[in-house]
Parts: C-alpha cells; structure tokens; sequence
C-alpha cells in the first residue's frame, strides 16, 4: 500500500516513523515533510493546503491512503475535495470532513454541540461584535477567572484566562473590536474556569467502531512550572497518573459515547482522531476542547506506546473494520521534551545548525521544525524544532532519558522545559 501523511511537524514524523515498520506500507510519501521524515519517507514540496496539487501527486504516485495530520487542511474542508474529484474518490483519507472537523474549527459549534448531547463542560455563552456590550455586561456579572476563546483556528494562540474584570474587558473588545486573532476572533466563546489537572484522550473512530488510545499530559507554557506564554506544546508524558481506570470508564460513557452518537445524530460520518481535551475535576470528567486530530506532542508519547501495526490501524479505520482490529498498549511510561528556537512562542530566527543528534541515545527523537540547507546540513526552520521522547518501566526514569538526550542536541538559540512529567512524580509520591 502506498502511504501519503500531510503534515510537517513532530506529530508526522512519528507517523511516518510508526508506519514505515509495517510491512503493510510499499512506500511512504510525507507532504510537505521535515529533515527527520525524510530519512523514513519521501517527502513532497507540496503545501498541505494546496488540495490540487497534493490530488495531482496522489494519483502520479498511486497513492491508497492519505492521512491529514494537521487541523487547518481538514477545517478547510480536504476530505470534502477527495469525496467530490472524479480521481480521488476512491483513495481512502483519515480525516473528518468539513462539518465533522468544526469540532475544532468553531469553538461556538462545539460548545453547542457538548450542551445539546448533554457532554460535561463548562457553562458559557458567545458574542460577535454586534453584541458586544451584552457580552461586556455578562463579563461583568461573571465569576473570577473567566476564560476568553477566539471561535476559529488561532494556532493555539486564541485562549485567554483573565484573572480581573478589567483585563477580560480589555481581551474581550481586543478580539472583537480590534482583531487581534483575525477572523478566528470574530466570534468569541466566554466560558466558565474549571479547576482541576488537564489531560487529553484520543479517539480513533471509523465511523461506527472506535478505540481508545493511550491518554497523555502535555504542558502548554513556556516557563518552568508552567508560567509565561502558552505554545504548541512543551513536552508531553503518557501514561497519566491521575487517570486511573475509573475514571477512564467515566471518559468513556460520558464523553466518548456521547460525542460519537452525537456525530451520528447530526448526519456526520466521521472517520479520524478525536482528540478530547479534558479537565479532571474532584475525579468527573469536563471537556474543554476538542481536536479533530492527534495532538502535537502528544502523538510523540502516544505511538510508542501503541505496540500494534499502526498502519494496519490506520487502514481498518479507512476500511470500517475497527472492530476486528486488536491494539497492544505497552505498560511502560513515555516522556518527550520539546526543543525550541530561542524567542518562542514570539520572533525567532530560523537556519541554526542542529548538531548532536547523531550522538543522542536510548530515545526516540521526531524532528519538528528541521529542513536541510544547501550544504545538506539540518538546521532549524521552526519555533519547535525536535521532540526527545523517553520511554522506560517509570517515570522518573522516562524523564531522565528525555531530559538527558535534550542536553545532547545542540544549536543556537537552544531551549527547553527541565520540569516535564516532574508534576506527576511528586503525584505519584
């Protein structure tokens, strides 16, 4: 089977790494792609937005599976494009379409929908421009801290927890008046704060059956002990300590179960990831957001885990024949660290020689935001460049082989976490 994975950060290159050791897969294709997946894959100088021509190299190169890995493609409506070109119709694609994908795509959708089909969240209520003085005087009648969230893709960027009235105002008319995210702010969802530890679970459905993959904890700041600015995700660890089996079945009935006959209710045949994110409140589940595809760097903790060919996984997806599929998790614990550009998640410079990966042992390594310059050389070309990912019997353990192999790789600029998973050790204590 010929394989096309779109995409080009850590979360791709541990695709393609997974795939490439099933002897299901003839060859794999990466679209745009990174230094690191092409050493397991080729990859194509194609943007993963450009339908046309990621539809013209599909049928060059035969291709029978095409896996979208990025949100941005799918909101833009790509399974859509396939289901609807002469050429394409019968190349099978893991990926919601354009209505199943507002999911993540519209933060007002999903929020609708989580109320109609009665998932645990928070309350909240969403305002436009147009009603924005309404929105100013709910804001004001509402409990500390209130959470402010653009309704489209603002890459991660568009969430903001406002501790004073003043300071969600301020957010509030930056958004709606001034623009600050663009289209993503034209609407705004003003939601209720939960308290609790935030954890994620992924769904893999193919439309009918599902399966529930290895839960994981990522860390969103930029700063030790979770301070400063959030980014695409610092690091990540797998499996979680405060989600034990109970409270899995919990997830499970109420969130799982319900978001999947809630598809269905509205007429949507969803066939992809479902990546839940949740907040464990006192031992309830509450959902926070949805993701209509595996998160980054979770995925980085999450496949390693997975001990199943994942890409007979993903083809009994693509076929409708879950049900028949059967997945080994390991018991062992995963922990990635993030490598970043020096500046981000603001202004960074790209092209820093990347040098000690060569060197670096005992873990996986996923490159991230890595391409080659002239001289054939990785260099940096990203705010997050590689993910270090630890996997071993414990989580101390887990964490010291990731942290070691951090210190390893070297360029210009270099930063990361020293505390990831550090949270869930003293939990565990």
């Amino acid at each position: 089977m010929n394989i096309l994975i779109l995409g080009s950060g850590g979360r791709e290159h541990a695709f393609a790494w997974k795939i490439a050791q099933s002897p299901l897969c003839d060859n794999l294709y990466v679209a745009p792609g990174n230094a690191g997946t092409a050493s397991v894959a080729t990859n194509l100088p194609v943007s993963y937005n450009d339908f046309k021509a990621i539809g013209e190299e599909v049928v060059a190169r035969n291709i029978e599976l095409v896996i979208v890995g990025p949100e941005e493609p799918l909101v833009n409506g790509i399974v859509d494009y396939f289901e609807t070109e002469p050429s394409l119709k019968k190349v099978k694609i893991i990926g919601p379409n354009k209505t199943g994908a507002q999911l993540e795509g519209s933060k007002d959708f999903s929020k609708q929908f989580m109320h109609k089909y009665g998932i645990p969240t928070s309350t909240s209520q969403s305002f436009t421009a147009e009603t924005l003085e309404t929105g100013v005087e709910y804001l004001e009648r509402h409990s500390l801290p209130i959470v402010l969230k653009a309704d489209g893709l603002a890459a991660g960027k568009g969430v903001i927890i406002a501790e004073k009235y003043d300071e969600a105002e301020k957010a509030f008319r930056e958004m709606l008046v001034d623009g600050k995210f663009g289209e993503a702010g034209n609407k705004v969802v003003v939601e209720q704060f939960l308290r609790g530890i935030e954890l994620s679970v992924f769904v893999l459905t193919d439309g009918e059956n599902y399966k529930i993959l290895p839960e994981a904890k990522d860390y969103k700041r930029i700063g030790e002990n979770d301070t400063g600015l959030n980014t695409g995700g610092m690091g990540a660890v797998s499996p979680v300590a405060f989600a034990d089996a109970n409270f899995l079945r919990k997830v499970e009935e109420r969130v799982v179960k319900p978001t999947l006959a809630g598809l269905k209710s509205e007429g949507i045949r969803y066939v992809g990831f479902i990546f839940i994110g949740l907040m464990n409140v006192k031992g309830d589940p509450y959902v926070i957001e949805y993701n209509v595809r595996m998160g980054d760097p979770e995925t980085e903790v999450v496949l390693p885990r997975i001990q199943s060919d994942f890409a007979m996984l993903m083809a009994a997806t693509a076929k409708g024949t879950l049900h028949d599929f059967e997945m080994n998790i390991s018991p062992q614990v995963a922990v990635t660290t993030v490598l970043v550009s020096g500046g981000y998640p603001g202004d960074y410079e790209k092209g820093k020689v990347i040098t000690g990966s060569e060197k670096v042992e005992d873990v996986y390594l996923y490159h991230a935001g890595t391409t080659f310059n002239g001289n054939t050389e990785v260099v940096t070309n990203g705010g997050r460049v590689m993910a270090l990912t630890g996997v071993a019997n414990s989580l101390e353990n887990a964490v010291h082989k990731s942290q070691r192999a951090a210190q390893v790789v070297q360029y210009e600029g270099k930063y990361f976490r020293h505390d990831i998973g550090m949270d869930l050790i003293r939990y565990n204590a």
